[in-house]
């Protein structure tokens, strides 16, 4: 018996020889199976995805937006403006509320709101007369009483004014009377300088307009006074019965009462009932149907309530 072993030692029994490489073997066999089924499910196809379903078909849109319409295009239209005959290009244009819109979004180049010929020129404190000596091709007197020797007007101003005049009287609204048409532009000075004299340049700016910015100097406008039977004056017109027809009543004869109480700050002038602008007929519907009170509301211009510096 070797000495390094132990008396007591033996070797073990046969079965368990036996039964250790046999556990083994099948732990190993058992580890092949899994991995093969592993190995055999990534190899496997994929599952078939189900089909899908029908795509929703649109139908096409078209963006059938039509470009603004060019009124001035209209060969009507450049007729009427060659001719120089205001009411009919507004009628060209489709009537009073077509052609405010159409001028107010600018859509209408070839009207200008700055020639002092036509019956649509704005003048005001931001808009001088172009050119600032600008005088009427025409002016005539109205058959009206006058306080001044300022009686002239256009033409078609003072139609209106004589068919405005004798409707007041006939329906019993009472007499009118003229006190101031056109002025020049010389005598817009003088009577702007008389203003200042007297009230001072801000104070004459309240009631007057400097030269070249007086709607007076373009023949549309005109200053009307009560008459019963004498003629008092424009201070004295408001509150009169004439005074509550002509602003019930002037824009069926083209005119609209220009400055308005409460819109000081828009025209820069304070109220004057008196003062009437000749607009035309259609233009002045337009201006009594929208509900405006100032043409730069009614043209979408910026308020002028001062002169530029």
């Amino acid at each position: 018996m070797s000495a390094t072993h132990s008396r007591h030692a033996s070797r073990a029994p046969l079965a368990v020889r036996i039964a250790l490489p046999l556990g083994v073997l099948f732990t190993a066999i058992a580890s092949l199976a899994t991995l093969g089924g592993v190995l055999a499910e990534e190899s496997a196809p994929a599952p078939a995805l189900p089909a899908p379903a029908a795509a929703m078909v649109l139908p096409d849109v078209k963006l059938a937006g039509e470009p603004a319409m060019d009124p001035c295009s209209d060969a009507v239209v450049q007729a009427a403006l060659d001719a120089g005959d205001d009411g009919a290009t507004v009628a060209a244009f489709g009537g009073g509320e077509a052609f405010r819109a159409a001028v107010a979004a600018g859509n209408a180049p070839c009207i200008s709101l700055s020639d002092p010929a036509r019956e649509w020129v704005v003048v005001n404190k931001l808009r001088p007369l172009e050119p600032v000596d600008f005088a009427p091709a025409s002016v005539v007197a109205s058959n009206l009483p006058a306080t001044t020797r300022s009686t002239r007007m256009r033409p078609a101003v003072a139609d209106a004014l004589n068919r405005l005049a004798a409707q007041s009287q006939a329906v019993g609204a009472g007499r009118l009377g003229l006190n101031n048409g056109y002025r020049s532009y010389s005598l817009q000075q003088t009577t702007y300088s008389r203003f200042v004299r007297s009230d001072g340049r801000a104070g004459a700016d309240a009631g007057s307009a400097r030269p070249g910015h007086s709607e007076h100097q373009t023949g549309l406008a005109v200053d009307v006074v009560a008459c019963s039977p004498g003629c008092g004056e424009m201070g004295q017109f408001a509150g009169t019965t004439q005074s509550a027809w002509v602003a019930a009543h002037a824009w069926e004869y083209g005119f609209i009462v220009r400055y308005e109480n409460g819109a000081t700050s828009t025209t820069g002038y304070m109220p004057e009932p008196w003062h009437l602008r000749y607009i035309g007929p259609e233009l002045a519907k337009a201006y009594h149907d929208g509900g405006f009170h100032t043409l730069e509301a009614f043209f979408n211009l910026p308020a002028a309530p001062d002169y530029a510096p």
